[in-house]
């Protein structure tokens, strides 16, 4: 028999700017069923991540919030936390990128890249903000595209025409922090030789660690030429000061994939029998794999390699890559209440339905995976209940009603006990590959032979005939018997379900190994319903839930709901409406003369307008993205003139300004092109 394998796994670090979704368990579900697979096997298996907790994002948002980012990062990962725990996600240890041994580390993997000639410094010009005195990345910088002139665009691409740009092409540059002009500074930037790198990464980016899809991708950019990349950010930065670069600190990318090294020091640090250097070291013969998404295959696939060849330490013997979630065919969409975040996906369902689902679809591929609620409703329904569950569920009460609930000995039907023996190196190479999908296709087949079997067998119908009952017990024991199999097999993925199995079949906790032998003569305790359908209710209550933000916001305002994406118009639940229907809405040029907070309302804004011949009063709930609402004075936006006046509790609001986004902080007034007057209609 083989050594156990050594296996440290992770999965890509949540940013703790923000709530867990069903996106994101898509990934941590997954690499947890690997791991208890591992584990399930008798390997050593350790599996550990960290909240991302770095950046300028977050200080932001602290700062708004009126807390420090510590107590910022405190909160999220304490949520985080609950939300895996929930969904059965089973960490060694879950850490964060903000701990003394990720800042140990990040500067020792800095410090023998600059010792070993990896590092350069130059000078580079940025934007930079008088007023909040910081530099601003891209995306805190917003002004009027140079290609199209459309007003209040970032400061690295057009929503409106699609045009990339730099920063400093943009016309009327504005700070999306302060809304002051920012302006150029130069200050000195550091930065990773990558292209030191180029002949490694060619080779290793070939040898099987990466998905074929996935090393094609990373060969055009080694083919077009790799670029030093900038690590460093200046001050006000939340994150690790660069050593001996005072004012200066690591960019978040630099130290978010040490972050995994961090953890698992935090780990060893806690448990001495764990060697840091057996998992990290040069010379280590553990395997080392990585969980993460597509968006982030060039961080991981060559920027992260090349850091850790460069510092003297292992690389990953694998990274495993998938796709994106979809949910119905589209992306997520706050609009059609989609947008599901998983304490919502909690509060209705349980957590091993969408573990199951996401099992049942999932390749070893980078596709995208499309959670289609009517689908995930039948396959549960069908798979777990109406074929795994159903075998115990028919069985247990002829065991406890003629044999006192003792399994019999003896084996009904070798040739179907034969077929799930066969059956489980095929099931654990589909497991091993990732290739969930296929294991969970096989899975099912053999519950259909097992159920196929006990119909063909009929016990109810036997038990009525005199003589019969040594059969019914002899199939009874067999269909139970089989049901233990199918549970072995499920259990990396239905971790519950296998625990309410092992309490009605009272033995200690399966392993794989398991599934080679019977249960034989062996005293069974009181079944009990191990699963329930799904109620489709509830998976309706779940996304209208997921809908309350939204419908809140057309509450309390009158005024149009942000559109996820630009959604709203393809959302099925919209009824269509004839032209004239369309046309009968005034749409207007409207002036905002006056933008202020409302006392007692959280969302909403008063906006005084001026469409021409007469001025309006306007209640709009877009006060998350325009949290100054003085920055609005003397804009252009559109609003429908002829929508019936409404008496609110801050007033009467005489129409409705247009907006679109996914909410919060992401709401955008539409504007008209430039030289529209107020009062002009749009046509």
């Amino acid at each position: 028999m083989s050594e156990p394998r050594k296996i440290l796994v992770t999965s890509a670090l949540p940013y703790a700017n923000g709530s867990i979704h069903l996106g994101h368990m898509l990934e941590y579900i997954q690499t947890d069923m690997w791991v208890r697979f591992q584990k399930h096997r008798g390997n050593q298996c350790i599996y550990v991540c960290a909240d991302d907790a770095h950046g300028s994002a977050i200080m932001l948002r602290a700062e708004k919030e009126g807390i420090t980012p510590e107590q910022l990062i405190a909160n999220v990962q304490a949520e985080h936390s609950a939300d895996f725990a929930e969904f059965l996600v089973d960490f060694d240890n879950f850490h964060s990128t903000h701990a003394e041994e990720n800042r140990e580390l990040s500067s020792q993997v800095y410090l023998k890249l600059r010792d070993a000639g990896h590092i350069a410094t130059r000078s580079i010009t940025q934007y930079f903000d008088p007023e909040k005195k910081m530099f601003l990345a891209d995306r805190f910088i917003k002004g009027t595209c140079p290609k199209c002139g459309t007003e209040d665009q970032y400061g690295d691409n057009c929503e409106k025409c699609g045009a990339t740009y730099a920063p400093t092409d943009l016309k009327d540059p504005k700070s999306a922090i302060s809304g002051a002009t920012p302006v150029l500074k130069d200050s000195q930037h550091f930065f990773f030789k990558l292209p030191d790198f180029q002949e490694m990464l060619q080779a290793w980016t070939r040898s099987g660690t990466l998905q074929e899809a996935v090393a094609n991708k990373i060969a055009e950019w080694l083919d077009a030429g790799l670029q030093q990349w900038d690590i460093s950010r200046d001050a006000p930065y939340f994150g690790f000061e660069i050593p001996d670069e005072p004012g200066k600190y690591f960019y978040v990318w630099l130290d978010a994939p040490i972050g995994y090294m961090a953890s698992f020091k935090n780990l060893c640090d806690r448990k001495p029998e764990l060697d840091f250097d057996a998992f990290w070291g040069k010379d280590s013969t553990a395997e080392l794999y990585h969980f993460i998404g597509k968006d982030i295959v060039n961080f991981h696939a060559l920027f992260w390699p090349a850091m850790l060849e460069g510092a003297g330490f292992r690389k990953p013997t694998g990274i495993n890559v998938h796709g994106y979630l979809t949910v119905n065919g589209q992306k997520m969409s706050k609009s059609r209440g989609t947008f599901i975040k998983a304490r919502t996906y909690l509060d209705h369902l349980s957590p091993e339905y969408l573990r199951y689902y996401y099992a049942a679809k999932l390749g070893r591929g980078v596709d995208d995976l499309d959670l289609n609620l009517e689908d995930f409703v039948q396959k549960v329904n069908s798979d777990l209940v109406g074929k795994v569950v159903n075998i115990a569920s028919r069985c247990a009460g002829f065991i406890h009603k003629g044999n006192a609930g003792v399994l019999v000995e003896g084996n009904a039907a070798p040739e179907l006990t034969e077929a799930f023996l066969a059956a489980a190196p095929s099931i654990a190479e589909a497991y091993e590959a990732r290739d969930f999908a296929r294991a969970m296709r096989e899975i099912m087949g053999l519950a259909d032979r097992a159920n196929a079997w006990i119909a063909d067998k009929a016990p109810w119908s036997l038990n009525k005939q005199e003589g019969k009952q040594e059969e019914v017990q002899a199939i009874c024991a067999l269909g139970i018997n089989l049901f233990r199999q199918l549970v072995i097999f499920l259990k990396p993925v239905l971790p519950l379900l296998a625990a309410d199995a092992e309490a009605f079949l009272n033995v200690a906790p399966l392993s794989w190994n398991d599934h080679a032998t019977l249960l034989s003569n062996h005293q069974l305790n009181e079944f009990k319903p191990l699963m329930t359908r799904i109620d489709p209710v509830k998976v309706q209550a779940m996304t209208d839930a997921s809908k309350e933000d939204l419908t809140a916001s057309q509450t309390d305002t009158g005024d149009a709901a942000p559109a996820g994406n630009g959604e709203l118009a393809k959302d099925p639940l919209s009824p269509e409406i004839e032209f004239d229907a369309f046309a009968a809405v005034d749409l207007r040029v409207a002036l905002i003369l006056k933008a202020e907070a409302v006392e007692g309302a959280d969302k909403l804004l008063r906006l005084t307008l001026d469409i021409g011949d007469e001025q309006r009063n306007v209640f709009s709930g877009i006060k998350s993205a325009y949290p100054d609402p003085s920055k609005l004075d003397g804009r252009l936006t559109m609003m429908i003139a002829n929508l019936k006046p409404r008496k609110m509790k801050f007033g009467i609001s005489e129409g409705m300004v247009m907006a679109a986004g996914p909410g919060g902080e992401e709401i955008y007034l539409l504007s008209p092109d430039s030289g529209a007057k107020p009062g002009q209609r749009i046509k």
